[in-house]
């Protein structure tokens, strides 16, 4: 809008300085003072347009970098999934969406059985290739309005909206035990690890998502504790250990 009006105001008057000079019974000097003062006005009309176009490119950089940080700020730097804070922004939609719809979220709180191990054998560039096809195969499982996330670590998140009943939990988190088990190629090396799992639902147990994620790491620590790539649902006593440690 800055340009068109810009172009407005100053090419009519350019271009009238500019016939007047063409005029035959112009005097010289007339036609040179009008010359003047169109390439004068040319001159200040292509300037403006420079600076328009220079506040309209730094406007542009500035918004593409603050979108930029803001996208940083809420993802996993290595894997690219969502980090906690943009978890927390989108457990609080999907369990609003659930108390409408009178549906669950159930969220799946994994640890990786077996990744220490690859880590000090490989080395760390090797176990991170490893979080990195980890992360792609979660991605992989879920449905749009699921999310996936990862903590930190070797701990990832999958929170699965819309469930009408904890047995699609458990099916879910079968899934996830049986395709994360498959063997990944890490630079020419087979690898195999596996994967606990701990489930929360909500609003059975409650809408904070802090609590949902004790609830649910309580359970992964009994899921691991008897065995490894098993999955276990959250129990009251672990709710209670949850509250008691809060």
């Amino acid at each position: 809008m800055c340009v068109a009006a810009l172009l407005t105001a100053t090419v009519p008057t350019v271009v009238a300085l500019a016939m007047h000079t063409a005029e035959p019974n112009a005097m010289s000097l007339h036609q040179e003072m009008f010359l003047i003062e169109a390439f004068i006005v040319a001159a200040i009309m292509g300037l403006s347009l420079q600076t328009v176009a220079h506040l309209y490119r730094s406007a542009v950089e500035h918004h593409t970098a603050r979108h930029d940080m803001a996208k940083l700020a809420r993802t996993d730097a290595l894997t690219g999934l969502s980090n906690r804070l943009l978890l927390r922004e989108l457990f609080q939609d999907r369990a609003a969406n659930a108390v409408r719809a009178k549906s669950l979220v159930a969220l799946h709180y994994l640890d990786l059985d077996g990744f220490k191990a690859i880590n000090d054998r490989y080395g760390h560039p090797a176990g991170d290739i490893l979080l990195e096809q980890v992360a792609r195969r979660l991605e992989d499982m879920v449905r749009a309005d699921d999310v996936v996330a990862r903590l930190g670590g070797d701990e990832f998140i999958v929170l699965q909206a819309g469930i009408a009943a904890e047995t699609e939990a458990e099916l879910l988190a079968r899934r996830i035990i049986r395709d994360i088990s498959k063997p990944y190629l890490v630079e020419g090396v087979s690898m195999s690890i596996s994967v606990s799992v701990g489930i929360a639902t909500a609003p059975k147990l409650g809408l904070e998502l802090e609590r949902l994620l004790a609830c649910a790491d309580a359970a992964l620590y009994r899921a691991k504790a008897g065995g490894k790539a098993r999955a276990l649902f959250c129990l009251d006593a672990d709710a209670i250990a949850a509250d008691m440690a809060a």
